[in-house]
């Protein structure tokens, strides 16, 4: 017996009409129930598509015409958003990313989790837009000239860019003055083909409540062409510039930074603010990109935490402190637990910085780490948890609930390992009460959640 062929081929021109969006901001329609996948498709569009991808059980399309147009469509303000890929919803209106994110959340609950709990309507922006306080931009060179800017798709190619819609304006003048002043001194840009050149990123951080600039400029070797001079124009021509950092990158990889960092001119760290805590942020360190959202999240933990003061605190996943510190202006001791030493020395650093003595700081794995402190007779009323995009590994659920905190708070940047994790919690007599979706990054698929979790009376 022949097995069904899918009922599109390569190359056909179909009509079809778009039933939702995955994701990473893909419309969805399908073909006799065979789901075609195309990009900046709408829910509620009917448009001609040309399939230019058959697998078994999916395709993939490319939009060619469209014949009813979905009322959330706006002009996208970016002019090489086709080619960048990095925002994908810049052509859905503002208010339709926020309830397409709501309801992202709702179905990944249902569908993985089986669960049916209150999720509640997504907390975006006053402003989307100009929001990122950190850029990372590669360079490289064409036919020849100093270029800027993005990768093409599937390709070493990097397609020169003078602004950014995403992010803060400062950032963007920083990278054309890069891009001026390495023309002028003879630095060359970065051919990651051949393995070849000097300059391969830069990296520009802003804090935005300091108005403090950090410049990183990531090169294949120590050697960095009229050095002194790039220096001086930097700082004549950056009055707020606090920190001017080179980092040197020698490997064939597609990572960024390399292991050894330099400072050639000013600060180690730029300060910034969320809320009331301070941040000590270097050239490497996590920090959040959209610090207004950022407070919005941690608030949103704090209050799902419910927090009289009396309270232990565990903070697993916690990186540099930035929800261990908020959480221990209003608990009794907060112990936060991470696997990267440096985030911790930083977590440390942040705590003394703001004169907070009642955190503690261990490097480690939490799954192995909270078991030895159970040991020592810690029991914690609350534990938060803020993981990776795979979520939180089973061992380290394991020793959650083997702790039999009386709430569990559970910030996520993945709602289907959210909702893969929630299941693991149900099942070990915990119960999600509600989900607070928090868009950190809006005209993007991605989306933030804080889940409040209780212990159910036995």
């Amino acid at each position: 017996m022949s097995k069904q062929q899918p009922p599109v081929k390569k190359n056909e021109m179909v009509q079809v009409t778009f039933e939702d969006i995955t994701h990473d901001g893909s419309g969805v329609a399908k073909v006799d129930g065979y789901p075609l996948f195309v990009k900046r498709a709408l829910p509620g569009e009917t448009a001609d598509v040309k399939v230019i991808n058959v697998k078994k059980n999916y395709g993939f399309g490319r939009l060619m015409e469209l014949k009813e147009t979905s009322p959330e469509r706006v002009e996208p303000p970016c002019p090489i958003f086709k080619q960048c890929g990095g925002c994908q919803l810049q052509h859905l209106s503002y208010e339709g990313q926020l309830e397409y994110k709501q309801k992202q959340v709702k179905d990944v609950l249902e569908r993985i989790g089986g669960l049916n709990v209150p999720v509640h309507p997504t907390l975006g922006m006053e402003d989307p837009w100009r929001y990122r306080n950190k850029s990372q931009v590669p360079v490289g060179e064409n036919n020849g000239e100093l270029v800027a800017g993005f990768f093409a798709e599937r390709s070493h190619t990097i397609v020169d860019m003078e602004s950014c819609v995403i992010q803060r304006e400062d950032n963007d003048r920083v990278v054309q003055l890069v891009k001026k002043l390495a023309k002028q001194y003879g630095i060359r840009g970065y051919d990651d083909r051949i393995h070849k050149g000097t300059l391969r990123h830069v990296v520009v951080r802003h804090a935005k409540h300091t108005g403090q600039l950090m410049v990183v400029l990531v090169t294949k070797g120590k050697e960095l062409p009229n050095k002194k001079n790039l220096i001086q124009a930097l700082k004549d021509e950056l009055p707020n510039i606090t920190s001017i950092v080179q980092n040197i990158n020698p490997k064939r990889t597609n990572v960024i930074f390399g292991d050894k960092t330099e400072v050639l001119w000013g600060e180690e760290v730029i300060y910034d603010y969320i809320g009331e805590i301070k941040f000590a942020i270097s050239a490497r360190s996590f920090y959040q990109v959209n610090p207004e959202q950022t407070k919005v999240l941690y608030d949103k933990a704090l209050e799902f935490a419910q927090l009289t003061g009396k309270e232990t605190v565990i903070d697993a996943y916690c990186g540099i402190g930035t929800i261990s510190l908020f959480l221990a202006q209003n608990a009794k001791q907060v112990y936060g637990v991470e696997v990267v030493p440096e985030a911790v020395s930083d977590a440390k650093r942040n705590a003394k910085l703001n004169h907070i003595d009642n955190a503690e700081f261990v490097v480690g794995e939490a799954e192995s780490v909270m078991p030895w402190w159970q040991a020592q007779g810690l029991h914690p009323d609350v534990i938060v948890v803020d993981p990776p995009r795979k979520g939180c590994d089973e061992a380290l659920l394991e020793s959650m609930t083997a702790m039999k905190p009386e709430r569990i708070v559970y910030v996520s940047c993945n709602p289907a390992t959210l909702a893969r994790d929630l299941k693991y919690l149900e099942e070990k007599n915990y119960a999600t009460q509600e989900v607070q979706p928090v868009d950190m990054f809006p005209q993007t698929g991605h989306i933030e959640c804080v889940s409040q979790i209780v212990l159910k009376d036995d």
